[in-house]
């Protein structure tokens, strides 16, 4: 598979996820207890991979003028061992200043936050073939919106192997009721911490302790600005034009899939913003239009027919910041709040 979880040749999948939580569709293993950092690794297949750098890259052009050797001496390989197979696998294209950390490395960070926190590992693994991985963690404090919206605390640490990002701690609180994550956009905290792939990564590591600050910075922030937008009503027209900007029915002539597709979403968003039960306790309130779009994203928007395949794309938006889910969640927050 080219994007999501990895899957592996005997059709297992790098994915671990604890306390019983079967969050994928049944991929990968569901343990029944907390999980260790060492158990972390080893259920998800992210133990002994041995991510290393090698090169530098050169390339071979041919033409009809003869072979063109092109040598790239600042251009390196990151490879891996496979963990199944243990065949050399290449991951990324990197610079010369950047230096793997392994998923043992990653662990072993957040492990110091565990210590620190009294977090608990929750999930474990690969996305893309190995290139990123993820690790994520449920904090002990959570946020209470209005008194009685609670959201429990996740830190994800997400690392990559070829080159495309540092290695990030990220904040996402998620709703107990629908398991839904929030991406709002909060002016006055950090919602994620950077350490990058250089030679003092290692050292930048040992800081990561420091991390924390951002959990109790963001948990405040988070809470106002959730606090605004459940102390505002809001009616399922002014909900429905929220929708529309967000997906507008822009064309001139619309095919009738498009039409089909378009009607399709709103009879899903209007159902959860006016009917859900994840909705009761905040029903009529922007922050109610707001969870509406998040949970649809995270749940209810199509993913595809095959469900590993669905699986993937759900496990890609939830843990890929760039995501176009994410990105909508973005919008709606702005939009929602423009008028707070």
């Amino acid at each position: 598979m080219s994007h999501g979880l990895e899957i592996h040749v005997d059709g297992t999948a790098s994915f671990v996820s604890a306390n019983g939580v079967d969050a994928w569709h049944r991929l990968g293993t569901v343990t029944q207890g907390a999980l260790t950092a060492e158990e972390a690794l080893v259920k998800s297949f992210l133990s002994g991979w041995n991510v290393r750098k090698i090169g530098g890259v050169n390339a071979v052009e041919i033409t009809d003028h003869g072979v063109t050797r092109i040598d790239s001496p600042d251009d390196f390989f990151t490879i891996r061992d496979n963990p199944k197979t243990g065949a050399v696998e290449r991951l990324g294209t990197v610079g010369s200043k950047y230096e793997p950390v392994q998923n043992e490395a990653h662990t072993e960070m957040l492990n110091l936050l565990v210590d620190e926190s009294g977090a608990n590992f929750e999930t474990a693994g690969s996305l893309h073939g190995g290139k990123n991985v993820f690790v994520t963690m449920k904090l002990p404090m959570g946020v209470q919106v209005g008194g009685f919206d609670r959201h429990d605390l996740y830190l994800a640490g997400l690392n990559s192997h070829d080159g495309s990002s540092a290695f990030r701690l990220l904040l996402s609180p998620t709703r107990v009721v629908c398991a839904n994550t929030q991406a709002m956009a909060i002016s006055n905290a950090e919602a994620s911490h950077s350490i990058r792939h250089t030679v003092s990564a290692k050292g930048k590591i040992a800081e990561a302790r420091k991390a924390l600050d951002i959990v109790f910075a963001y948990v405040e922030s988070f809470e106002r600005e959730a606090e605004k937008l459940i102390n505002e009503s809001m009616t399922l027209g002014q909900f429905e034009k929220i929708v529309e900007q967000i997906w507008p029915m822009d064309e001139p002539n619309p095919g009738a899939r498009k039409i089909n597709n378009h009607r399709a979403r709103m009879g899903t968003l209007r159902n959860l913003f006016e009917n859900a039960e994840t909705q009761a306790a905040i029903r009529g309130t922007r922050w109610a239009g707001y969870n509406a779009i998040t949970e649809y994203l995270d749940h209810h928007a199509p993913a595809g027919k095959d469900p590993i395949q669905a699986a993937e794309t759900r496990a890609t938006r939830t843990l890929t910041t760039s995501s176009n889910a994410t990105k909508d969640k973005q919008k709606a927050y702005d939009l929602l709040a423009l008028a707070v």
